[in-house]
């Protein structure tokens, strides 16, 4: 990755490096019972959403990943998160990941980015590789992904345990030659 964080624009958005000032948004987000209620992540208090902050910036460090900030580009309006995780520069892929406030879900803010993010893995971080693990009733998530163009690899059935309840994952994937 890049020593300098990487910011990309858009017609619309500016994706930024998260910052602590962004603790607050974050919070809200990853507390808010829409979000979280197909994201693997949540907080109870702005104390616990900190460890988010760090594992974002833990992401750079050792070279694991990268998150950005989806702000809008006139006035730095801070709209939900973006970014890799799980990157293997040996196998050269990751997983991307993605989550809006509820209030910006509909308004065309992922079909913006997306495509930018997909470009920055494929050609700067020169990725073949990128996937998807998505919530089998995450069907918002999946008809974004298929509009992205990935492509369903299968289903991993009650391999994860939420709410006490085992749920199925299904893999998208979108490989650098099928841009």
């Amino acid at each position: 990755m890049n020593e300098v964080f990487p910011e990309i624009l858009t017609e619309n958005l500016l994706l930024r490096q998260i910052m602590s000032s962004d603790l607050e948004n974050i919070f809200a987000g990853l507390s808010h019972p829409d979000v979280i209620r197909y994201y693997g992540v949540s907080f109870a208090t702005i104390k616990e959403t900190k460890e988010q902050l760090n594992w974002y910036a833990d992401l750079e460090k050792t070279g694991t990943g990268i998150w950005w900030a989806i702000c809008t580009k006139s006035e730095g309006e801070f709209l939900g998160a973006a970014g890799f995780n799980n990157l293997s520069c040996e196998n050269r892929k990751a997983e991307i990941g993605f989550w809006l406030m509820p209030r910006n879900w509909g308004k065309g803010v992922l079909t913006e980015v997306l495509p930018q993010i997909l470009k920055y893995a494929f050609e700067v971080a020169k990725l073949h590789r990128v996937e998807a693990f998505v919530e089998e009733a995450n069907t918002n998530c999946i008809s974004l992904l298929n509009k992205m163009n990935f492509t369903k690899e299968g289903t991993m059935h009650d391999c994860e345990i939420k709410n006490d309840e085992f749920i199925n994952l299904v893999i998208f994937v979108k490989l650098a030659n099928s841009q």
